[in-house]
């Protein structure tokens, strides 16, 4: 029962605990999000790219409102340490989302990490990027033993029973 009511009450904590307090963990986002915003793709551990995800969709969520917007700008000179970065944000990731309501970005699974932590990895990507896909698009092969079932199944049933003409 004390279990179960620990795992349900929150205690005030929101946030993951990442580095050696709130202000090193504020730091370690906004490097990994100018990462993000100067590579299109890092790699990093899951929970930090977790963790990074909201602040990179909120962060094209401003940029679509302008560089003429004071809070945008605010945004992302707060959280961009390269202040180079600042036109790339509003001239070149704001329009290419321009028409999408949300879901920017990509978060894939990798191996776990071969050092001695053995961290969970991932890659995070904004959608539309000039790299290569993570996953490779998937093709119908005519030739598969599955579609060949099918399509042997479907001639049968043409045959015992044919469409009625009206």
């Amino acid at each position: 029962m004390r279990l179960t009511l620990q795992m349900l009450i929150s205690h005030g904590r929101v946030a993951r605990k990442m580095g050696l307090g709130p202000e090193s963990r504020i730091n370690m986002l906004r490097n990994i999000l100018s990462g993000l915003v100067r590579h299109e793709r890092i790699e990093t551990t899951l929970a930090r790219a977790d963790e990074v995800r909201f602040y990179a969709e909120k962060m094209i969520d401003y940029a679509k409102k302008g560089d003429a917007n004071e809070k945008a700008m605010k945004m992302a000179s707060f959280w961009l340490t390269e202040k180079d970065l600042v036109p790339k944000l509003f001239k070149v990731l704001a329009p290419r989302f321009e028409g999408q309501p949300s879901g920017y970005t990509r978060m894939a699974r990798l191996p776990n990490r071969q050092n001695l932590d053995r961290a969970k990895m991932a890659v995070l990507e904004y959608k539309g990027n000039p790299f290569p896909p993570l996953y490779p698009a998937k093709k119908e092969n005519e030739l598969s033993l599955i579609n060949q079932l099918l399509k042997g199944y479907r001639e049968d049933r043409a045959q015992l029973f044919p469409a009625k003409e009206k």
